[in-house]
């Protein structure tokens, strides 16, 4: 298919399929900063950014900050007579030392290395574009930046923190040190950060205007018009393709397998439900008495103690979300399966994205054990130890994760009618 560049001086306009409904739309570029939605299913598609300056300051802001927590003790307690602090990466080490590896990498991954990574390739990238000269590997850093986003969870461990001391204080006197509040101040400079990019921008920054597939037709989807919007640089090409022509990424007209494969991971996080909550997720160990607590126990604590706002927190994150997540996947893939169905399309959609967004708070519980593994070390006095149930309750997490990532939404709407050609070009919102 003939192609021709559109600059912004002889086209003002983007044609665009929209990642979630495939719908084309018409975006007029302008630089008032506000996100342009699809005008069928809202999702976000582009925010203009020429001459970003603030979003690498920030990242650059959060990286400092989290050396700094790396470098001081983050709490420290107070029991009978005996005081001990942990770090951050305290709460990974202590569950390496008891025989929870994979626990522990899952921890330090999601809240140091791959934040990290994430940041630093955000400044590397802006260093280039401010040399108006990518630097050597910026292309290759800006096709990992989004698939880096869902496993971030700074801000997760952040308020699990908080969750922690609430317990913490009924047992000990609590001493919030430096590192907890850059910790904090990083955690939010990454949220902070990461609403800022956004993917296809970067890619116009990086590679210039996207080309433009002549008689391509706004207001039908890509596919009716037998072309492929690729879903992390924006660029419209003609079916059959399996790499971008534009920033090398793969391309799938709808992924394969789609929802066997999220079957599958719906399967597998329902199994891995047993032992979550059946196997205790810590293990308190007191002159010489243990006493295991499952998630539920932890719940149920919390209660006695009157701890109800924080019971809720724990109960939420830990039962609701995680089944209830289960629960709304599969009923999208029922939906995705059935032709000709009568669905409301607006609230599946809210569905779809609010389960892809809540699933990482899951973690909060993790890193709640995490925290007071790591602080709790007292030797016969009082010992706090990880249990079976954290590592499988990680795994429900992770899996329920990867199944919201794998869904297509644009499986819902290929069940409807195309919509007919209009000589009207419906323009994304703002």
């Amino acid at each position: 298919m003939p192609e021709q560049p559109a600059s912004p001086e002889t086209r003002p306009h983007l044609l665009l399929a929209c990642h979630e409904c495939d719908l084309v739309s018409v975006i007029t570029i302008r630089q008032d900063g506000e996100w342009h939605q699809c005008p069928r299913c809202h999702h976000a598609l582009l925010r203009p950014a020429q001459n970003d300056q603030l979003t690498p300051a920030l990242a650059f802001t959060a990286l400092i900050l989290l050396l700094l927590s790396l470098a001081f003790p983050y709490i420290a307690f107070e029991k009978s007579g005996l005081e001990r602090a942990m770090t951050v990466t305290d709460a990974a080490n202590e569950l390496a030392t008891y025989h929870h590896p994979l626990l522990s990498v899952i921890v330090i991954a999601t809240i140091i290395v791959i934040p990290a990574f994430y940041l630093l390739s955000v400044c590397w990238i802006h260093l280039g574009l401010a040399a108006r000269q990518p630097l050597p590997g910026s292309l290759t850093l800006a096709r990992w930046l989004p698939r880096l986003q869902p496993w971030m969870m700074a801000d997760v461990f952040a308020i699990a923190a908080l969750v922690s001391l609430v317990k913490i204080i009924a047992m000990a006197h609590v001493q919030l040190l430096e590192a907890f509040w850059t910790f904090t101040g990083y955690a939010l400079l990454l949220l902070i950060t990461v609403t800022r990019m956004n993917t296809i921008s970067l890619w116009q920054r990086l590679l210039g205007t996207l080309l433009q597939p002549l008689g391509t037709q706004p207001g039908r989807t890509a596919q009716a018009q037998g072309l492929i919007g690729c879903a992390w640089c924006g660029q419209l090409q003609p079916l059959g393709k399996h790499h971008c022509l534009r920033c090398s990424s793969p391309l799938h007209e709808r992924h394969p397998f789609t929802l066997q494969r999220v079957w599958a991971l719906l399967i597998t996080s329902v199994l891995a439900c047993f032992p979550a909550h059946l196997y205790p997720i810590m293990v308190t160990s007191s002159l010489g008495q243990s006493e295991p607590s499952t998630i539920i126990g932890g719940v149920m604590l919390f209660i006695d103690h009157g701890d109800w706002p924080i019971a809720l927190v724990i109960f939420t994150a830990s039962v609701l979300v995680p089944f209830g997540k289960i629960f709304a996947i599969g009923w999208l893939c029922i939906a995705a399966s059935r032709r000709n169905h009568s669905f409301d399309m607006a609230s599946q959609m809210r569905l779809y994205r609010f389960t892809e967004w809540i699933g990482r708070w899951s973690m909060i519980d993790v890193f709640v054990v995490a925290i007071i593994v790591g602080l709790f070390q007292l030797g016969n006095i009082l010992t706090i130890e990880p249990g079976l149930g954290g590592l499988a309750f990680s795994a429900v997490v992770i899996f329920t994760m990867l199944a919201a990532l794998q869904f297509d939404p644009r499986l819902i709407w290929d069940q409807l009618q195309s919509p007919a050609p209009s000589s009207r070009q419906p323009e994304a919102t703002s």
